[in-house]
């Protein structure tokens, strides 16, 4: 017959495994719901610099604020999203995506996931609290809900229509 372990017990067993015993140190913490640790081991040469967390935008000279005043005005369509237009990470950013794609304009994204301080500096410059945030032409439309009511009521289709490489629009 089966018997339910406590997980005290489960994790004292596991302590004693030969591999557990070894003279490497893991930085890590028991909670109720498991071990939780970090990869980055001071000392460990099989820890490398290349595997740590980057901030892939920001530099000392150029703030997040200026990267989306950037982005928004270098760029006809900019989409600040979950995930990137190829493999959306939420239901509405795949939306959004799915309503500019069908107008084939050429889009530029940026991943908010990847960086929370830019997901916050996106929320400031917009002074909206969802994603994906989208802008055209400079001028910040809003979300999936509002590209998609804009899309079934013409309105869309007229913002979009001089914008290059949009041969669908006819």
């Amino acid at each position: 017959m089966a018997r339910l372990l406590s997980s005290n017990a489960v994790l004292k067993a596991i302590a004693t495994l030969p591999a557990a015993l070894s003279s490497r140190n893991v930085i890590g913490s028991f909670y109720p719901s498991g071990l939780k640790y970090s990869t980055s081991v001071p000392g460990d040469p099989d820890t490398h610099e290349d595997f740590r967390p980057t901030n892939k935008i920001q530099s000392s000279d150029v703030s997040l604020k200026d990267v989306v005043e950037q982005d928004v005005k270098e760029n006809p369509v900019m989409i600040y999203m979950k995930g990137v237009p190829d493999f959306p990470q939420c239901g509405f950013s795949s939306l959004a995506v799915r309503v500019l794609k069908h107008y084939n304009v050429p889009l530029s994204a940026r991943n908010i996931l990847e960086d929370p301080e830019l997901k916050s500096a996106v929320k400031a410059f917009s002074h909206w609290p969802t994603f994906p945030q989208i802008f055209i032409k400079g001028e910040f439309i809003g979300g999936s809900d509002i590209i998609l009511n804009m899309h079934q009521n013409g309105e869309l289709k007229e913002k979009l229509k001089d914008i290059v490489g949009s041969p669908k629009l006819e």
